[in-house]
């Protein structure tokens, strides 16, 4: 399948891995790659620019295919080394970068120069038109069903895919609550040129995340996630579980009075634990209401190579069938 998106990237599939904290690592971005995709390097979760670029190394000793790093921009008061972790992504030879969080527009000109490839996360089409005019290659546009931060908008994906299509010139891919093929054919069929998947490519063999936590994404229905943090509009979707029932109660006892310390054991520090540990109760972390869909755990070539093979079918014999029959 040839799309915008798989041009941009030179991909052979319009599906891209999104950049997770504690599970992009280099095993399943290589992985994802491998099977005809776009792995993602998350470079956040490497604790210094001199982790990352050994990861880099790494990932790219596993494929030969392109992969991308992610860069999420934080407002915090003390900085991560941003020009640092550049210099690793451009001395590692990654030509394809996922930004997400803040503006990312005083640190597009080191990677656009160097040829880079830039697509930014959105979670709104006017974030998705700031992105554009700046300069960026193309959008991920995340809709409310997303794991992780979904803004303050609350707009699903199918009214905010076909706006984004409406708006944009540059191209965008659908994420948040995409899985299957049938995600991919409805994204397509919405203006997106491929689809972004985060919470399916952790339940898969490759991930290298504890099988607890793998287990408990295909134990979740449509109902298992929460909403933390609407309070202090740092919204997160997040899998239900003692300690995420604890921050909720917070939230409801404190009210307007709720500030970010008050939650601290709940949400700093707790990804290594329940990512690397398998402790599903060590705090809240990001996943998708699409976990309802995700009933196996195979391999990330067979994940893809199942999703554009019944794509294929989705769209040459029931779609098609269906003018036929009319």
């Amino acid at each position: 399948m040839k799309t915008r998106i798989t041009e941009l990237f030179g991909i052979e599939h319009p599906i891209i891995q999104g950049g997770m904290h504690y599970v992009g690592f280099a095993e399943l971005a290589s992985a994802v790659s491998n099977a005809g995709g776009l792995g993602i390097i998350t470079g956040l979760t490497q604790k210094t620019p001199q982790d990352l670029a050994k990861e880099i190394a790494r990932c790219k000793e596993m494929t030969d295919k392109p992969f991308g790093v992610n860069l999420t921009f934080l407002p915090t008061v003390t900085a991560p080394d941003y020009p640092g972790y550049i210099d690793a992504i451009l001395d590692g030879g990654v030509r394809i970068v996922e930004t997400a969080g803040r503006n990312p527009q005083e640190h597009l000109p080191r990677l656009q120069e160097a040829g880079v490839k830039i697509i930014h996360k959105c979670t709104s089409v006017r974030h998705s038109l700031k992105a554009q005019k700046i300069g960026c290659d193309a959008v991920s546009v995340d809709g409310f069903e997303c794991g992780g931060h979904p803004g303050e908008d609350d707009i699903p994906n199918m009214i905010l895919l076909p706006r984004a299509a409406e708006e944009l010139t540059i191209p965008f891919v659908s994420s948040g609550g995409m899985a299957d093929a049938r995600s991919l054919v409805a994204s397509l069929a919405m203006g997106a040129e491929g689809m972004n998947m985060g919470t399916r490519f952790i339940a898969t063999k490759e991930a290298p995340v504890h099988d607890n936590v793998k287990k408990a994404i295909v134990a979740a229905s449509e109902l298992d996630t929460r909403l933390v943090m609407r309070p202090l509009r740092n919204t997160e979707r997040v899998l239900n579980n003692a300690a995420v029932e604890r921050l909720l109660e917070k939230e409801q006892r404190l009210g307007k009075e709720l500030q970010f310390q008050d939650i601290l054991e709940e949400v700093a520090g707790v990804y290594p634990r329940i990512m690397l540990e398998g402790d599903m109760d060590a705090g809240a972390w990001s996943c998708g209401m699409v976990a309802g869909l995700i009933h196996d755990i195979p391999t990330c070539k067979e994940l893809v190579d199942r999703i554009m093979n019944e794509a294929e079918t989705l769209i040459s014999q029931r779609l098609t069938g269906l003018l036929s029959a009319s």
